[in-house]
């Protein structure tokens, strides 16, 4: 079936954020020459105002990195009481937060949860990428690579140029992700799952220990101890748990500390 175009109000909608910050951005410069002093002002007006913003994202990106997938699902918890139609949505925010952390029997567990429906269909991005996880992390590489392929195939969304060139990234990442555990990575990838692993901080830990298999596939042994250095004590329920253990003998880490939470459903 083919795609309608947007309409004109919506491709105006996209753009309306993108067009206002320019603007605001140019009147700041013309401040900043004219009056210095009150440009300055403003500076700090602004920085007053973002700065509990700007200390939430950075306590949201420590949970994400955290490895914690107790602190993870705490912190979007109220999330879930608000997001639309959570028959579907809830499910599927879940497993992708026991996806990220290389839970992988209770990511299925909740993806099976989820109402099917126009919701989960329409959610067909957010799916691929959870599949793309579980098919790496289970063992099933072929199947990994091919729904990567599908996702990176996806129309991208009426939205503004920054939010569009976000979702490339973390479509191309994806598929970069699905080689690397297929051992067929293609050139840049290794930098793409870096960068993608340092601006999502949901999937910062799938994107580096494939980022290290490259790395290790290349001979750069240094890089990827570099990458996995700093990784949490996954508990024996991840998958993560047996992936940093292996590749930790090969770069010369000390074995990581067994971790036994209480089981999970």
């Amino acid at each position: 079936m083919a795609l309608e175009p947007p309409s004109l109000g919506s491709r105006l909608a996209a753009w309306l954020p993108f067009v206002l910050s320019a603007a605001l951005a140019a009147l700041g410069i013309r401040i900043a020459l004219r009056e210095p002093w009150l440009a300055i002002a403003l500076a700090f007006v602004v920085a007053t105002l973002m700065l509990p913003g700007l200390r939430e994202r950075r306590r949201i990106r420590r949970v994400l990195q955290s490895g914690d997938i107790r602190s993870v699902l705490s912190a979007w918890t109220e999330s879930f009481t608000r997001v639309p139609h959570p028959e579907t949505l809830g499910p599927l925010i879940t497993a992708t937060a026991f996806a990220s952390c290389g839970w992988i029997e209770q990511a299925r567990t909740s993806l099976s949860r989820a109402s099917r429906g126009p919701v989960w269909d329409a959610a067909i991005e957010h799916r691929l990428i959870v599949e793309t996880l579980l098919d790496c992390f289970e063992g099933e590489r072929i199947a990994a690579i091919e729904k990567a392929e599908r996702l990176a195939a996806l129309p991208l969304p009426v939205t503004g140029p920054f939010l569009r060139a976000r979702i490339r990234t973390l479509r191309a990442a994806m598929g970069a992700l699905a080689r690397a555990f297929a051992r067929m990575p293609r050139r840049g990838d290794r930098s793409l799952l870096e960068q993608a692993a340092g601006s999502n901080p949901l999937i910062h830990w799938p994107m580096r220990y494939a980022a290290s298999i490259i790395a290790i596939d290349e001979g750069d042994v240094a890089r990827a101890r570099r990458l996995i250095a700093d990784a949490p004590a996954w508990p024996t329920e991840s998958a993560f748990h047996a992936f940093h253990a292996e590749l930790a003998t090969i770069v010369g880490l000390p074995m990581p500390a067994s971790v036994e939470p209480e089981p999970m459903t």
